[in-house]
């Protein structure tokens, strides 16, 4: 009996300290992730950016750019769903009041739309540990035409 995609399962982690430059290293975790998993180019963007603005909110906010403390970036692949999980050491942040960036008085800040992105360009994302560390799964089918 071979093994169908619903059967394979694979997991690949990385932790590094809480510096802005290590955002590098989260980048090469998701091409190798997409190299891997053969996802398609059209979602390739969607993913880098809704990690990076993972990653960047955990070394920025979540661990205050305190090299010190570690930024875990892992993902786990089940049937055709890709979940990649970003977790920081920090106090965590209530991501059920956030301000709406497309709010036209928010429109203009320079912060506050990494939520906003994640959520629009993935199928789901979950939180937990407080907000302190973010699941966010990507749909590997092709979309229907």
């Amino acid at each position: 009996m071979g093994t169908t995609a619903q059967d394979v399962h694979s997991t690949k982690h990385i932790d590094f300290p809480a510096k802005a430059e290590n955002i590098a290293l989260a980048e090469k975790l998701i091409d190798q992730a997409c190299a891997e998993h053969n996802v398609p180019e059209s979602l390739y963007g969607n993913i880098l950016i809704a990690l990076t603005e993972a990653v960047n909110n955990a070394i920025h906010h979540g661990n205050a750019l305190d090299p010190q403390k570690r930024v875990s970036i892992g993902y786990d692949t089940q049937g055709d769903l890709i979940t990649f999980t970003v977790s920081d050491e920090g106090p965590g942040f209530d991501h059920e009041n956030l301000p709406d960036p497309t709010d036209p008085r928010n429109i203009e800040k320079p912060h506050g739309r990494g939520v906003f992105l994640m959520r629009a360009l993935s199928d789901q994302v979950k939180f937990s540990d407080n907000g302190a560390t973010a699941e966010i799964t990507f749909s590997l089918k092709p979309p229907v035409e």
